[in-house]
């Protein structure tokens, strides 16, 4: 059965587009390398809660423990935008969370590792058109953990909403268009209402209040002294 399980302590076939060594000096690196790629993070994910998750898996009495967190950050913003690396300090360590972190829950999401070939300056800004991470270009689900709608999605809302305002200011330099939103019309459209409706209003309402009610007669009386 051994032959069948593929081990979840191998990392995956996955190689860096930006590295310049062949498959086999990958994978030597890739056998020594404490380092541990982690994706799929929300945005909000901190520095601490990654910390204290991936610290489960390291043997301090060993001489071992996490070396440093690398987050991963928007190249335009700076902000954090859903990876990072961790470094170990021993090989074991990463293979130990490789093992028994990969694919369990932070935030509520399911996180993805791989062992690296080892952080490099540079390497923690994200690679997309926009400034995050490529998978974020293009995806076009909702997700509010990885800032909503995919990056090309929000391009072509902000297209769609340009091009209405567009259409609506061309729209109010054409002579005999409405200005304002059609405000003063409103306005005058109010005011002939109003006279309209003082116009209908019967003899016997004048004597009344706005609830039915009769209105008190002011009896005419003598000026106040104490106010002349």
């Amino acid at each position: 059965m051994a032959h069948i399980i593929t081990p979840l302590d191998q990392p995956s076939n996955y190689k860096d587009s930006q590295s310049r060594v062949d498959r086999q000096t990958q994978n030597d690196l890739l056998a020594k390398s404490s380092t541990l790629y982690v994706g799929n993070l929300s945005f909000y994910t901190t520095e601490e809660q990654i910390y204290e998750l991936f610290s489960k898996c390291t043997t301090p009495e060993d001489g071992g423990g996490i070396k440093r967190i690398i987050m991963g950050l928007d190249r335009n913003t700076r902000t954090p935008c859903g990876f990072c690396f961790v470094e170990y300090y021993t090989h074991a360590e990463a293979l130990a969370c490789l093992r028994y972190i990969s694919g369990t829950k932070l935030d509520e999401r399911i996180i993805r590792c791989d062992i690296d070939l080892g952080y490099r300056d540079g390497r923690q800004f994200g690679r997309g058109k926009s400034g995050g991470q490529v998978r974020d270009e293009h995806r076009q689900d909702y997700d509010p953990g990885r800032g909503g709608w995919g990056a090309q999605a929000q391009r072509l809302e902000a297209e769609r909403r340009r091009e209405v305002e567009e259409r609506y200011n061309d729209a109010q330099d054409v002579p005999g268009a409405v200005a304002g939103g059609g405000g003063e019309w409103k306005s005058e459209h109010n005011q002939e209402t109003m006279a309209t409706l003082k116009r209908g209003r019967s003899p016997e309402d004048e004597g009344e209040s706005g609830r039915g009610e009769p209105r008190a007669r002011v009896e005419e009386s003598e000026p106040d002294a104490d106010r002349m």
